[in-house]
């Protein structure tokens, strides 16, 4: 098969692919989000209203909304149909550098340069709590499968796990000797994976936060 070529005319920041298989969702430079056809390459549509570059990029599970983080502090919601404007989540005092939805569809969570995690929800999109503990930037957001558990992963060399219900910290995984800048979590919800500016990607145990394998 051949590879389908996409070309917007902007550095991208973000891609995420929405559940239908059919679409993709780009956060760019020009501080727009693009929609795209998958099996055409076609950009469909160009959603404006952001000030900031847009770092991060997430299609909710049920593929109706986009959520969008931008260097404008804002954390947006879009409907994917029709690109309209559903709303603009307030509270960041820094970048919103990572956006991610519970796969239960109930929540969106946020990470930003003001060094916290807040979640919001998806139904009204208010502002649900405020996690507050790295020392530094939070590059990178995660829900688990389950939608029991938010990871962050920070500027402050850790990631951290918590209670997505109440916003409790679970456990603080250490190890990394420079900024986690990206963090994800496995389908079945055993491990989180984590990559670092110290060169490594690391592999920690979900259930006890045990370092399973360190890659370098």
């Amino acid at each position: 098969m051949q590879p389908t070529i996409v070309e917007l005319g902007t550095s991208l920041f973000s891609v995420c692919a929405a559940p239908d298989g059919r679409h993709a969702v780009a956060g760019c430079f020009d501080k727009t989000i693009r929609v795209i056809s998958l099996p055409s390459g076609n950009a469909l549509r160009t959603l404006k209203g952001h000030t900031g570059w847009v770092p991060s990029v997430c299609v909710s599970p049920d593929g109706e909304h986009i959520v969008s983080g931008s260097f404008d502090k804002i954390v947006r919601v879009w409907r994917l149909a029709d690109g309209a404007a559903v709303w603009a989540l307030k509270g960041h005092s820094n970048f919103v550098l990572s956006v991610c939805t519970s796969p239960d569809n109930q929540h969106i969570v946020s990470g930003s340069g003001d060094c916290t995690v807040r979640i919001w929800s998806m139904a009204d999109g208010k502002a649900v709590r405020t996690l507050k503990g790295h020392a530094g930037p939070v590059c990178s957001v995660c829900v688990s499968p389950d939608s029991k558990h938010v990871v962050s992963g920070s500027s402050d060399k850790t990631v951290r796990v918590w209670t997505l219900a109440d916003g409790a910290v679970v456990r603080t995984l250490q190890g990394h000797t420079s900024d986690v800048d990206s963090m994800h979590i496995s389908p079945d919800g055993r491990h989180i994976v984590s990559g670092s500016y110290d060169k490594t990607a690391r592999i920690w145990s979900a259930a006890d936060g045990s370092l399973v394998r360190k890659l370098d």
